[in-house]
């Protein structure tokens, strides 16, 4: 028995979009946050956990993907 799924290639909504958008930047605090608060517990500079924050693989893709998504809504 096969079966197939099609695939959802509508345009997403700017709606869609939007809940996206906030859902990945409630995830990239969450991910600074607990990082900031892990480094307090080992004395670890601010400064070099920032660095290490920005350097992070995780946050670089949240980031570059934020930019994507923003520049598929539409101006208003």
């Amino acid at each position: 028995m096969s079966e197939t799924i099609e695939a959802n290639t509508s345009t997403p909504t700017t709606q869609e979009i939007e809940e996206v958008i906030k859902g990945l930047e409630q995830l990239k605090e969450r991910m600074i946050n607990e990082t900031i608060e892990k480094a307090k517990k080992v004395k670890m500079p601010k400064a070099k956990v920032m660095a290490k924050l920005e350097e992070h693989p995780e946050l670089s893709f949240i980031d570059k993907t934020l930019k994507d998504l923003r520049s598929q809504q539409p101006t208003a």
